[in-house]
């Protein structure tokens, strides 16, 4: 389906219980440029989002005007069913986790930990029970008594994390709490922080700019471009079904093909005809279309005379990356084009695929997504 001039609302959802969170029309204007354009998205009790898109996109903005951190210049907010569009933010029913931890370097990790329940005026005993019950949640039973500087990063935000759980909140809000993390650690952390959410149940929202992050943590994820919401849908979803060009450019690796559309969900490229069963938009005759595929979507076993949108193609190049290999490969029937097409280490050695050498492939036509070439609507 060509999605290309769509714009992309969020489903609202039933309306018998009220969302844990709801965006209406939110809008947020910048003296002449616009961070967000009539915004609409619903958020379900005990899921967690994730907003996922390029720098500029609006996605920090967006997470801002739910925290009461910055104002939208129209749209409403609600909160499990309540108007909070206007309130500030110490009215407002959530915590907050940052990407730079921002804990405070002058007191021991138990206060920092306890610092929203003592402005809560909470008991000291129910402070202290609550701290030492987040410091085993969080990995770190016997911190207590260190200060921020003794800790690593990662730990640093396992405290900011435990803050911000500490009041019992209906609602966690993530600023890109990875990205200051080294590799390794980040995707220790990302792991931890997917099972607490679980564990704990709470709706949360994370930001960030990394998609391996959000297809492994969430639940749904809300891909924004230019201020807009460009597709909202599980991992898989956004991965397999990209609703527009830009999803499935910038939500993982993608092949895209020069082709022209013949009808009957068939597409010309170079010399070459490919059937495409899932490209189920109204393409014109002749119309300069783009097919996009996934280095994964290919077939090279148990290839006959009858599979589909079979080649013969010269491997230009291979790169090594461990157990899964990328190699580039070109055919003279598409003209010029290339595809890179993932391949296992152990197909590397039993197809002996290397560079000089032919290979017998084929194009999975249920896999094959197609988008009009024309440049989209502003």
């Amino acid at each position: 389906m060509d999605m290309t001039d769509t714009k992309f609302i969020a489903s609202p959802g039933p309306a018998s219980a009220p969302a844990a969170l709801e965006i209406i029309g939110v809008r947020k204007d910048f003296e002449a440029f616009s961070a967000l354009r009539d915004v609409h998205l619903r958020v379900n009790r005990g899921e967690m989002l994730c907003f996922l898109g390029p720098s500029g996109c609006g996605k920090t903005t967006l997470l801002r005007i739910i925290a009461g951190l910055e104002t939208q210049t129209s749209g409403q907010i609600l909160q499990n069913g309540k108007d909070v569009s206007w309130l500030p933010p110490d009215r407002r029913d959530y915590g907050i986790v940052f990407q730079s931890y921002a804990l405070f370097p002058n007191l021991s990790i138990a206060d920092n930990i306890g610092y929203g329940l003592v402005n809560s005026r909470a008991r000291r005993g129910e402070i202290k029970a609550r701290v030492e019950e987040l410091l085993k949640l969080v990995g770190l039973p016997t911190s207590g008594s260190k200060y921020p500087s003794q800790l690593s990063g990662g730990q640093q935000q396992r405290v900011a994390l435990a803050r911000a759980l500490a009041t019992r909140p209906g609602l966690l809000l993530l600023d890109e709490p990875l990205s200051a993390l080294d590799a390794l650690e980040r995707i220790r952390l990302r792991g931890e922080i997917r099972r607490l959410q679980k564990q704990v149940g709470i709706t949360t929202i994370m930001v960030t700019h990394d998609q391996e992050e959000a297809l492994s943590m969430a639940d749904r994820i809300v891909v924004m471009n230019h201020g807009v919401i460009e597709q909202v849908g599980t991992p898989m979803e956004v991965y397999e079904q990209p609703a527009t060009p830009f999803v499935a450019d910038f939500v993982g690796k993608v092949n895209v093909l020069r082709a022209v559309a013949l009808g009957n969900q068939r597409f010309k490229v170079g010399d070459m005809e490919l059937q495409c069963d899932a490209c189920d938009g109204a393409f014109e005759p002749s119309e300069a279309v783009n097919l996009y595929l996934r280095p994964e979507d290919r077939a090279v076993e148990h290839l006959n005379d009858d599979t589909a949108n079979r080649l013969r193609a010269l491997v230009t190049k291979v790169e090594f990356l461990g157990g899964l290999c990328i190699a580039e490969v070109t055919a003279d029937a598409l003209h010029g084009q290339t595809l890179g097409l993932h391949f296992s280490l152990n197909q590397l050695h039993d197809l002996d695929i290397r560079e000089g050498n032919t290979i017998d492939i084929a194009l999975r036509a249920n896999r094959i997504r197609a988008f009009s070439a024309r440049a989209p609507k502003p």
